[in-house]
């Protein structure tokens, strides 16, 4: 069977873009920069922290006898406040959650068992009767004007009035008690 030269170049041309892009960074650098990546006190936590300080609510964190080690945990509320990474929670419809292009079949797994843990962690919290807020690090970064939605669920409402509650997945979740 005869091929076509357009058939030949779209195969070469296809095989040429799904080639894994080499990292510009040597495996040494890569682990240095991947170990200064935080797990706590990342800037939009510490943003969410000081909203929620100077609406004069005090909280514990990073309880780790909770699912999901919540990043902020108000107990005398029962309500739990989850600062997510976009990147690597995957926050639905944001830039800043962009797939890698590189090593996929490491990171397309790790990337999915997070949501998955966050699925089971979110639904544990609401089994045992917490509140749950769930903030991202592209909201965290605008600052003030996520401090409404704070002050609302803290204050005991459900916060509906956050418009990217629903098309932005999972911005909100309350349980009962």
């Amino acid at each position: 069977m005869k091929r076509s030269r357009l058939h030949t170049a779209t195969c070469a041309l296809l095989h040429h873009l799904c080639r894994p892009m080499p990292d510009r960074l040597s495996p040494v650098e890569r682990s240095a920069h991947m170990r200064r990546i935080r797990k706590v006190d990342t800037k939009p936590e510490l943003a969410v922290r000081r909203i929620a300080h100077r609406l004069g609510y005090r909280f514990r964190l990073h309880r780790a006898d909770l699912p999901g080690t919540p990043d902020l945990v108000f107990p005398r509320l029962r309500k739990v406040i989850l600062v997510h990474g976009c990147f690597w929670h995957q926050h639905p419809g944001c830039s800043l959650a962009r797939a890698p292009k590189s090593r996929l079949e490491y990171w397309l797994p790790k990337l999915a068992r997070n949501q998955e843990r966050d699925i089971q962690a979110l639904a544990a919290l609401q089994h045992l009767g917490w509140d749950v807020l769930v903030l991202w690090e592209c909201e965290a970064a605008a600052g003030e004007a996520i401090r409404p939605r704070i002050a609302s669920f803290l204050a005991g409402g459900n916060d509906q009035s956050a418009p990217e509650a629903e098309s932005k997945g999972n911005s909100l979740a309350t349980g009962s008690r």
